[in-house]
């Protein structure tokens, strides 16, 4: 299996009280948080490019580059889609783009490397030991 460019991937949640700029702690307003958002265009990515990794592989985001331009209410639909428009070796960059019921709400750029698990996880406990 192989990434490519052109794959395209899709996540989406409603706005409650548990993803609000006011639960993230980035802001006053019971609207639809930027981390949220961005966790959203992580998630579409991520999940579109795993069924074409090689087994034990996985990617981890690097950089996002995005802004957020429309608040969301509580209750209404948020979805992110997002589009490989880069393969560089291991590294993956991708359009990402959220919405709502009433439009674009931020857009941007991700990136995001393949790696290896166990390679990935050996080396972040490393730096637990001394």
């Amino acid at each position: 299996m192989s990434v490519t460019t052109g794959l395209k991937g899709r996540a989406e949640t409603i706005v409650n009280d548990s993803n609000t700029a006011q639960a993230a702690c980035s802001g006053a307003l019971p609207v639809f948080g930027t981390p949220f958002m961005c966790a959203l265009m992580e998630e579409a990515a991520w999940k579109s490019i795993a069924p074409h990794l090689e087994e034990g592989q996985s990617t981890v985001g690097t950089k996002l580059n995005i802004s957020h331009d429309s608040a969301t209410p509580v209750g209404m639909k948020v979805w992110a889609e997002s589009e490989v428009t880069q393969v560089d070796g291991k590294r993956l960059v991708l359009k990402v783009a959220a919405y709502d019921e009433k439009g674009l709400i931020g857009q941007g750029t991700h990136e995001r490397f393949i790696i290896t698990d166990q390679r990935f996880l050996a080396k972040c406990a490393g730096k637990l030991e001394g």
